[in-house]
């Protein structure tokens, strides 16, 4: 899983049909702190009823995705689960997380 910052949506005129009716959302990997991660962006389904600016959890792992979609034959790996309120890395580590 990651947490990460929606940055855009993704529409494309020609898709799979599984991806009929489900919103595509880019989403760029963020550290508990808020910050960017350097990785690329992900392209999720949105579970969470995302929008842009919002901080999300996104599942990225395919077969656990499918079964939620109750598609077993989509081609997708990445699902955005919930939109995430805040953040708390605890004291172990030293500090506290972004709320």
């Amino acid at each position: 899983m990651l947490i990460g910052t929606v940055i855009g949506t993704v529409v494309a005129p020609h898709h799979h049909p599984a991806y009929d009716g489900r919103k595509l959302l880019l989403v760029k990997p963020i550290d508990p702190d808020g910050e960017p991660r350097d990785a690329p962006a992900v392209v999720a389904v949105d579970r969470a009823r995302a929008g842009e600016g919002d901080r999300v959890l996104v599942m990225e792992e395919g077969s656990s995705s499918r079964a939620i979609l109750e598609d077993e034959t989509a081609p997708v790996i990445s699902l955005v689960v919930a939109v995430v309120d805040g953040v708390d890395v605890g004291t172990a580590r030293g500090h506290r997380g972004s709320r």
